[in-house]
């Protein structure tokens, strides 16, 4: 019996895990995604409940990041808690020294983390 070109035994060997990310992570999200391309067409970019969207989506990467420096798994565990602050302090400090750009800040606090893991390794 073939699925998608492939037989039951290649699904249930190993490719089982990458149609389970996409059938439970990849479609649901794309399909918010889409339905909010739609929905938003007739909201004012200054709008009151974009603000809150905005502020609501900060306070979860905030509070994300503040998991992962304060309660870190797996190799990130082997860092210091001084390490792990020194590498989001100056992530910070080159996102805003930079204009606010974000690309060089996250690539900035990853050198500083991947440095630190080094040093106490």
């Amino acid at each position: 019996m073939s699925v998608w070109g492939a037989t039951f035994d290649q699904w249930s060997g190993g490719l089982w895990p990458y149609l389970a990310v996409i059938l439970f992570g990849f479609l649901p999200s794309e399909a918010w995604r889409f339905m909010s391309i739609f929905l938003a067409r007739g909201i004012d970019e200054d709008a009151e409940i974009l603000e809150w969207v905005r502020a609501v989506s900060t306070a979860l990467l905030a509070g994300v990041v503040a998991n992962i420096v304060f309660t870190p798994s797996g190799a990130l565990a082997g860092v210091p808690l001084a390490g792990r602050l020194g590498a989001m302090g100056i992530g910070l400090a080159v996102y805003f020294a930079r204009r606010r750009s974000v690309i060089w800040g996250v690539a900035a606090g990853e050198a500083a983390i991947v440095a630190a893991a080094y040093a106490w390794s």
